[in-house]
């Protein structure tokens, strides 16, 4: 019960962010500049500053980064399968492929600091780092038409690899902030957590189509139920210690990114079923998490 109680604040802000877009009525529009606000420069802010302040050698960073390679790339390879085995209709496929694998960063951060303190958060912060620029080569790759010779500028430009490359360069380079900006990182890191969650709740919608169930079921069951059983099996071959396996692990059982659906929406996907994917493993990883972290120990 003591894993439930600490996940339950994060999924308390999920909820009331849902109720102040669709019973407050909060605009879309006001959701859509703070979550700007959020990913642009709040966590940015956090992720820097979370790598900053802890030590990190090079052996563990490299650890880290092929458990990380290993379960995305799991995921990858699994959501892949839909297509020969349910042979879904083309851009219902390309839409929902990215909800197999994709994580949400801000549930992620706001876990990993409830778990294991700024330890934790450290460790999760890496781990978004190494693997945001994986996930969304993958994601981009499943949804273009054409050639994507810009999205690797995109990805070099995303505001999660700069922080988190920053934070590296300057944590192995024994970099320290001065006082004051430290203060105004960790405070707009606090800003972060809880705001970034409201923005979760105000994506949630259950607008979608029936016919598409076995699919759905699909990515649910890769994202919500294999992934992480596959990072305990990763994390124990890596020999990694207990809190980078129990980060590796909530990582794995993360709900889809939010922003899996703008991507789909963008490119010519059905916006509508990867928000239904993205609420349905928000939802049910209420559920998941606690429990997949009980059977961690």
């Amino acid at each position: 019960m003591s894993v439930l109680f600490l996940v339950m604040p994060e999924f308390l802000l999920v909820a009331l962010g849902s109720l102040l877009r669709h019973r407050a009525k909060f605009s879309a529009e006001f959701f859509a500049g703070l979550e700007r606000l959020v990913y642009f420069v709040l966590f940015p802010a956090m992720l820097f500053q979370s790598i900053l302040r802890t030590p990190i050698t090079p052996d563990a960073a490299a650890d880290l980064f092929l458990g990380t390679s290993a379960v995305l790339g799991t995921g990858i390879l699994l959501a892949m399968l839909a297509r020969p085995l349910l042979r879904p209709e083309p851009v219902a496929y390309a839409s929902a492929v990215q909800c197999g694998y994709r994580f949400n960063t801000y549930i992620g951060l706001a876990l990993a600091s409830n778990l294991a303190g700024s330890a934790g958060q450290t460790v999760m912060a890496l781990i978004v780092g190494f693997a945001v620029p994986m996930a969304n080569v993958a994601a981009v790759h499943a949804l273009a038409r054409q050639g994507g010779g810009r999205v690797f500028r995109e990805i070099l430009r995303n505001p999660l690899v700069i922080a988190t490359l920053a934070g590296l360069v300057a944590n192995l380079a024994g970099l320290r902030l001065p006082g004051p900006i430290d203060v105004v990182l960790a405070r707009l890191g606090a800003a972060a957590v809880a705001l970034g969650l409201l923005c979760v709740g105000a994506s949630l919608s259950w607008q979608a189509g029936s016919r598409h169930g076995k699919l759905v079921g699909w990515m649910l069951g890769v994202k919500l139920l294999v992934l992480p059983g596959v990072a305990l099996g990763v994390a124990q071959v890596l020999g990694l210690d207990p809190v980078e396996r129990q980060m590796l692990l909530l990582f794995a059982a993360l709900p889809t990114a939010s922003t899996a659906y703008v991507l789909a929406v963008r490119m010519g996907g059905d916006g509508r079923l990867v928000a239904l994917l993205i609420s349905a493993s928000t939802v049910l990883s209420a559920i998941t998490i606690p429990i997949w972290l009980a059977v961690a120990g």
